[in-house]
């Protein structure tokens, strides 16, 4: 269970890397699939934050995969867990695409926190 623990969170970690890197170097591109319906206009300056957010936000537990502490690791991740929930509730909230809402952002909110019981139990 473990190592199932250590996958997952290594798998959504480099996701959101990649998703990062994106809102920083192709941010009209892929502001589209983040599930509102309206965008801001000429907003790449805030794009380019949110994806050095998003990278910043991901080497935190991959520190912590490296250092090796799992209940460590599994609190962390539990605790991101909150951002795509967040994010879930904000695209639901401003009537957002509902598929990218649940598919997207409610779907990775819930590997994480099964990732952080696996991390937990293992």
């Amino acid at each position: 269970m473990l190592v199932t623990g250590y996958v997952l969170v290594g798998l959504v970690a480099a996701g959101i890397i990649y998703i990062g890197l994106n809102y920083v170097f192709a941010p009209a591109k892929i502001a589209e699939g983040f599930g509102l319906r309206t965008l801001p206009q000429n907003g790449d300056a805030f794009y380019n934050i949110k994806g050095v957010r998003d990278i910043g936000t991901s080497l935190v537990p991959i520190a912590l995969m490296l250092y090796g502490d799992p209940h460590a690791l599994a609190l962390v991740i539990l605790a991101e867990a909150f951002i795509p929930f967040g994010d879930m509730l904000i695209i639901l909230r401003h009537k957002g695409k509902k598929a990218v809402a649940f598919g997207v952002h409610g779907a990775t909110a819930v590997v994480m926190v099964l990732a952080s019981v696996l991390l937990l139990v293992g």
